[in-house]
């Protein structure tokens, strides 16, 4: 009898045990696939990869993250599959667009997530988008473009660097006319340089990683910031809420601007066990404060901002409270009306 009560006893606590070891070796010699809504070159995949790399070594077991880039419908693709398909074990991780949120908010066609159910793992950086004028075109300010027709590259209907021109130019008095069918940033910068468009939006990384020498050499005009705030090395280039002249202005611009604080941030699917989605975001906090990461960010020019997965999950709880007031115009601003 005591034998079986010992071994009935074992039993029922063996499963207990394993359970609780199961986030902890869930991980080890396991690949994990990390999703990354554009093409590879840019400023996503950049830091894409940075944070793989640490965060592999932070993990229990030291699994191997492989970036996949997953580009298509500015972004929307992978954010929803990240929602709808990816597996919710753990084992899948994305970064999607900065605008994500955003584009939940106003109902974007095609948009089948919901944010607020990602599990949010952290940021590696804010975000800055800025406005890039070819200089030969004679535009050296923003307050060129609301005086005259100015031709930029962007990517589909839905992609941020098409979006937020259109709100531009129905609240804040620009005359963007958007060329879209780029894959991404890279590609309609180096339209610019052919001349096939006048400008391009690519993120402040990409023009201090990618295009130094244009920035530096006089080829390109920094003429405005996509967010709401001014980034402390571009002090002296506008935000796109200035563009308002009104208080309900700033509101519809900074609800777009507001792309630039989830910047390039990780999340997991919905549904994905708390304790790996734990176990991954205590591997993102100890990558960001990696003195290897820190030291190669630093080297490579990159910034480096980053933010919880707690802050970050309540940011989008945040993002999403917003009076209808504000959505319905700013839903109109982005058809262009």
């Amino acid at each position: 009898m005591r034998a079986f009560l010992a071994g009935a006893l074992l039993a029922a606590v063996a499963p207990a045990v394993a359970g609780a070891q199961t986030a902890a070796d869930f991980y080890r010699g396991r690949t994990v696939n990390l999703y990354v809504a554009f093409p590879s070159g840019g400023g996503y995949d950049i830091y894409a990869r940075l944070a793989a790399r640490y965060m592999q070594k932070h993990l229990p077991g030291n699994p191997a993250i492989v970036v996949q880039n997953m580009p298509g419908a500015g972004g929307v693709k992978a954010a929803n599959f990240l929602y709808d398909v990816a597996p919710r074990d753990g084992s899948a991780i994305g970064m999607v667009a900065d605008n994500a949120a955003t584009e939940e908010v106003l109902g974007t066609p095609g948009v089948a997530y919901a944010t607020g159910k990602f599990n949010w793992i952290g940021r590696v950086t804010s975000s800055v988008n800025v406005e890039a004028a070819w200089a030969t075109t004679g535009v050296r300010s923003i307050e060129d473009v609301k005086r005259r027709e100015f031709i930029v590259g962007g990517t589909g209907a839905a992609g941020i660097t098409t979006v937020i021109r259109r709100v531009a130019n129905a609240v804040g008095g620009t005359k963007f006319r958007i060329i879209t069918g780029y894959a991404g940033s890279p590609e309609s910068c180096l339209a610019m340089e052919k001349g096939e468009v006048q400008g391009c939006a690519p993120s402040w990384t990409h023009v201090k990683t990618n295009l130094r020498s244009w920035l530096d050499g006089g080829k390109i005009n920094v003429i405005l910031q996509w967010g709401v705030t001014r980034h402390r090395e571009l002090a002296d280039v506008p935000a796109m809420v200035e563009l308002g002249g009104s208080e309900d202005d700033r509101k519809v611009l900074a609800l777009y601007g507001s792309a630039t604080d989830l910047g390039r941030s990780l999340a997991a699917p919905p549904g994905a066990p708390a304790d790996r989605v734990n176990l991954l975001r205590e591997a993102f906090a100890a990558a960001m404060k990696d003195p290897d990461l820190i030291a190669e960010a630093r080297k490579a020019n990159l910034d480096h901002d980053p933010l919880n997965g707690a802050d970050l999950q309540k940011f989008i709880a945040e993002l999403n409270d917003v009076s209808p007031a504000v959505i319905e115009r700013a839903r109109r601003a982005h058809e262009g009306g």
